[in-house]
């Protein structure tokens, strides 16, 4: 008999793969190095970071399928090539002052190790964790969070002391090596395989199997109305919040009178509620089911982006952006555990893969569409009260969402009666 591993362990192996692509987060450490040393403008070296995330939510469409097909391992390895070569590669374009080449290695490649590891695991610990769904991938994601708050000093000492293109080079033989680890111990359950003691609460009645609502592929559950309810949910969420965090400095500077130093503290504390809210949510929404998550994600943030350009009081005005920043980070983590509940697990990867490209539209039009309010009105403001008003777009759409899930299940029970009789 092959011994079962240890789903915790499986779960700590996703939160390698996560915590080392989430570094892409600290992007911003090479900013002025980059331009003091080749004169590239802020523009030029911040596109590459657009273009990887771009190719994030391209290859996870594009790639899902890989991922069920050939399994988390073989995913996993795939994601630490692109990734360690990626970053290996921006090393050398550095070396050479290339800019194409940055954008290539770091963007192309990288983006495309960042798209195939953060889908990698996900689906795997879903199976592993059917009784605790969203604490599962709320952990793996809460990684990818608060990888910038380890990289970011990190990647600092090393820029001081041994320079760019070293950096590079450490960092990607370093991901490398901790993603390659971390997919090598990656699996699927066994078929049949629960928990122990699972099926003995389930039998007395103790625990209550949440039974999903379909077991569909990824091509059918795109032909579905949940699918593009979901993929709206996610997009307006990742809109809005990447908007406050592109934004959440000068905010803070204008808003409540902080210093440049004051602002870029409260911006490295907020990054761990970023964190932080990925595991809270994505566990509270094991308890208060994943469609009450998300509804109060947008009934409270309607409230929250009116109010905050109008606070002037500085405690009350950290505690309204901390709280912004769970629900951004929690919007990541609970979606994938919702998937799973109204599509299945039959290719929960490549489903999770095509509603994630709602990510890599909002990356480009969050910080885009806040800066041209900015450079249009002179304020962070007027973009606030607008994504105020696609929250209330959010809300109604998480009701839409709501309403299709009870017909599904009505319908569903119906069926079974008419088997049972």
């Amino acid at each position: 008999m092959k011994k079962t591993k240890n789903r915790w362990l499986i779960a700590a192996s996703a939160v390698g793969i996560h915590i080392s692509i989430g570094s892409v987060y600290a992007w911003s450490n090479f900013t002025n190095p980059l331009i003091e040393e080749f004169g590239w403008t802020s523009k030029q070296v911040q596109l590459t970071f657009s273009i990887a995330i771009l190719f994030l939510g391209l290859s996870a469409a594009f790639l899902g399928h890989f991922v069920e097909k050939y399994g988390p391992r073989k995913a996993g390895l795939l994601a630490a090539g692109f990734f360690g070569i990626g970053i290996i590669g921006s090393g050398l374009a550095v070396n050479l002052g290339s800019l194409p080449l940055l954008y290539l290695f770091y963007g192309v490649l990288g983006g495309i190790g960042l798209g195939v590891g953060y889908i990698a695991p996900v689906s795997t610990l879903v199976k592993w964790f059917p009784d605790r769904r969203g604490l599962a991938t709320g952990l793996a994601i809460m990684g990818f969070g608060f990888a910038a708050a380890v990289a970011s000093p990190i990647m600092d000492i090393l820029i001081k002391s041994v320079g760019t293109a070293n950096t590079f080079y450490i960092l990607g033989v370093s991901y490398l090596i901790i993603m390659t680890l971390s997919s090598l111990y990656l699996e699927r359950p066994p078929v049949g395989w629960a928990p122990e003691g699972f099926n003995d609460k389930v039998q007395s009645g103790k625990t209550k199997v949440k039974v999903d609502l379909a077991q569909l592929t990824a091509n059918e559950a795109v032909k579905t109305k949940r699918f593009y309810y979901l993929w709206v949910m996610l997009f307006i969420n990742v809109t809005c919040g990447i908007a406050i965090l592109s934004a959440a400095k000068p905010l803070a500077e204008e808003s409540i009178g902080l210093s440049t130093a004051e602002a870029a503290a409260l911006v490295g504390v907020l990054g761990l509620f970023n964190g932080f809210g990925r595991l809270a949510w994505a566990t509270i929404s094991d308890y208060i089911g994943r469609t009450n998550t998300y509804t109060i994600f947008f009934a409270a943030q309607i409230v929250l982006f009116m109010l905050l350009p109008n606070t002037t009081e500085a405690i009350l005005f950290q505690i309204m952006l901390a709280v912004i920043y769970t629900m951004y980070g929690g919007g990541f983590a609970a979606i994938p555990a919702f998937i799973g509940d109204v599509f299945g697990t039959k290719q929960l990867g490549a489903i999770h893969g095509y509603i994630l490209t709602a990510w890599a539209a909002a990356g480009l039009a969050g910080p885009m569409f806040a800066a041209w309010i900015k450079d249009t009105t002179g304020s962070y403001a007027a973009s606030l009260s607008f994504f105020s008003g696609l929250f209330v777009v959010a809300l109604v759409v998480s009701l839409l969402i709501r309403r299709d899930i009870s017909k599904l299940r009505k319908q569903n029970e119906a069926n079974q009666t008419k088997l049972a009789s």
